[in-house]
């Protein structure tokens, strides 16, 4: 069984999206071994993302320019530099005034292919590119180009671990062994 990270970010739980989330990850067939309402420090959300590696502001950077590219925005004009790395720091700036402007629900999911089908019950991170049903195609129409240019997080309602090694990682950060219980879903006793 694999086990994966579902955070519900302030703006879903701040619109009242938690049992929704809930519910749709239950129907699937997926077990919630933890959960938890917090409102975590920003050291936490700063380990959880590895804002502080320079691969991660350079890949942050990268996605910036791309979307500016791809909607035929200028980002020197917009934010002084065309620099990736610089602007992966203005966009770590934007995540954690959006991850720390509320409390968030934590919730460790368990069942096979976790990893994967969480991944496509929530949709694509972009919410204009969710298709609908999907987690962030039904609750969000958020884009990267209206979010840099307002500086601001993307309101994606949802945080889902991207692979298991990823999701073996979040879970030490979000769970103590002791929050994290082992039963059967009705199913499974069959």
């Amino acid at each position: 069984m694999e086990q994966t990270v579902v955070l519900m970010k302030p703006d879903g739980v701040k619109r009242g999206l938690t049992g929704e989330v809930i519910t749709r990850i239950e129907r699937m067939g997926l077990k919630i071994v933890a959960l938890k309402m917090t409102w975590p420090k920003e050291e936490l959300f700063h380990q959880h993302y590895g804002t502080n590696k320079d691969a991660t502001l350079l890949r942050l950077g990268s996605k910036t320019l791309a979307t500016y590219e791809k909607y035929g925005k200028d980002a020197k004009k917009d934010f002084g530099s065309d620099d990736p790395k610089v602007l992966g720091k203005m966009v770590v700036g934007w995540l954690m005034d959006y991850v720390n402007s509320g409390p968030v629900v934590a919730m460790l999911v368990e069942g096979y292919h976790a990893v994967d089908n969480m991944i496509n019950l929530a949709g694509s991170t972009m919410p204009v590119s969710a298709h609908p049903g999907t987690i962030r195609g039904d609750f969000s129409t958020d884009s990267a180009a209206y979010a840099n240019t307002e500086r601001r997080g993307v309101t994606n309602v949802v945080h889902i671990s991207g692979s298991i090694e990823e999701a073996n990682f979040e879970k030490t950060l979000w769970f103590t062994p002791e929050e994290i219980v082992s039963y059967k879903r009705a199913e499974e006793l069959i």
